[in-house]
């Protein structure tokens, strides 16, 4: 143990031990029975919201324990900064755990998971315009024919050895299992020592790729990295690291090609969804947001679920997390790019070196540098070449600078003309 961590151990073992305890999800699952009811109201024509009522849950005794840590916390130290910030993310989860319900069940979520409609001020856009624009731009490939829909014909067990038999060959010294669950709102999910997938949940060949980068080459492959860190708040996956986590992920989709128009959209309603909810749409609007947009009815019962969980069915109070996918993915691909354009491309394979956000690859770099917090153990085949990730990004630093609406397909009719070298261009 370096000699510089041993004024946080106390108090990182204090913060993993209070905060490790408390779990989200478990306290926002629907009950059962929820869905035949909606969707046998639905299809008789006389919609009926879910009757779902959550009881607030006490955390006040972890709450102040986690304050009393917070306050011993160095925040002029990164180290001890970082420790603050996890401290405050789990009291945060407290908080918005005994408020479950009601408008500041809202405000916790959103200080924890973010909120699409927040507008970055330098770039006076929001993750509302990108999931906007992607919809846009997709809506005339998904009503047509000329993207056929992936065949979702491999149950979840099949899917599952599948899995099982390709974390096996990467993770050599980290066994990792994969079981099929039931009560599951995700198709899957993934921690450092498991991957679960929806019992009856069907899978597609494509879903195959997706999950694998996603799941388990992103998110259990942070979580086993962070394992292995001195301090164990790296590996608690505190959820102030959801959206760098996210966003990662869905990343990994689209430099590995695993990521489909379908997929996208998902991503890019979800964003939606939670804006209308917030709006003050109720359950039953938001599930036809989903159904207008190409999902099956189950498929918009489980996504609009997703945005009520710890909600009101009746709208405006709903929970964020949904809207961290899309806005995560815009901060970790601008991340990368700048990295490469000033020449950091070195914090890039901090980014896996546990459960971190991207600010935290900054602030903590200098540890990992001199050796005292250890670099990562596994790294996604996606970003083991940095050299071919670089030329990627890079490129796209251009590409990103030519504007689509001032491009005309005719133009290229054009370019081939003898004299068009000087006569015409695409861009203009």
């Amino acid at each position: 143990m370096a000699a510089e961590l041993e004024p946080f151990i106390a108090l990182d073992e204090a913060i993993a031990r209070v905060g490790g305890s408390m779990r989200v999800l478990k306290h926002l699952a629907w009950p059962e029975g929820q869905k035949r009811r909606f969707l046998t109201s639905w299809r008789s024509g006389r919609p009926v919201l879910p009757d779902v009522a959550f009881e607030p849950v006490a955390y006040d005794g972890p709450i102040r324990e986690l304050e009393t840590l917070m306050e011993s916390c160095d925040r002029g130290h990164p180290i001890g900064n970082h420790l603050w910030k996890t401290a405050w993310s789990y009291a945060t989860v407290g908080r918005m755990l005994g408020a479950i319900g009601t408008p500041m069940f809202t405000d916790y979520s959103a200080a924890l998971y973010g909120r699409p409609d927040i507008v970055y001020e330098r770039q006076g856009l929001s993750a509302i315009h990108a999931a906007d624009s992607i919809m846009a731009v997709t809506s005339d490939l998904v009503t047509g024919d000329v993207v056929a829909k992936a065949d979702t014909t491999i149950t979840a067990e099949a899917f599952a050895a599948r899995l099982r038999a390709a974390l096996n060959d990467f993770f050599t010294d980290d066994p990792v299992e994969v079981v099929v669950s039931s009560g599951m709102s995700a198709k899957a999910a993934a921690a450092s020592k498991r991957v679960r997938l929806r019992e009856g949940a069907m899978f597609s060949e494509l879903d195959f790729a997706q999950l694998l980068n996603h799941e388990a080459l992103t998110h259990t492959l942070t979580s086993i990295n962070g394992k292995r860190q001195p301090l164990r708040a790296l590996g608690l996956g505190s959820p102030r690291t959801t959206r760098t986590q996210e966003g990662l992920a869905v990343f990994s989709e689209l430099v590995t090609f695993a990521i489909d128009i379908g997929r996208l959209r998902r991503v890019a309603l979800r964003s939606q969804a939670v804006h209308l909810a917030l709006s003050g749409a109720d359950f039953i609007e938001v599930f036809e947001h989903f159904l207008a947009a190409g999902q099956t009815e189950s498929e918009s019962y489980h996504s609009a679920q997703r945005i009520f969980r710890g909600g009101d069915v009746r709208g405006s109070v709903a929970f964020t997390k949904d809207g961290a996918y899309l806005e995560g993915l815009v901060l970790v691909q601008t991340f990368l790019r700048k990295a490469i354009a000033v020449g950091r491309e070195e914090l890039i394979p901090l980014i896996f070196a546990g459960r971190l956000t991207l600010g935290d690859t900054i602030e903590l770099e200098e540890f990992f540098t001199n050796g005292v917090l250890a670099p990562a153990r596994y790294i996604p085949p996606w970003a083991q070449g940095l050299r071919q990730l670089a030329a990627n990004l890079a490129y796209s630093l251009f590409m990103g600078r030519i504007q689509m609406d001032l491009v005309d397909l005719g133009r290229f009719i054009d370019l081939d003309e003898p004299d068009s070298a000087q006569s015409s261009s695409v861009y203009a």
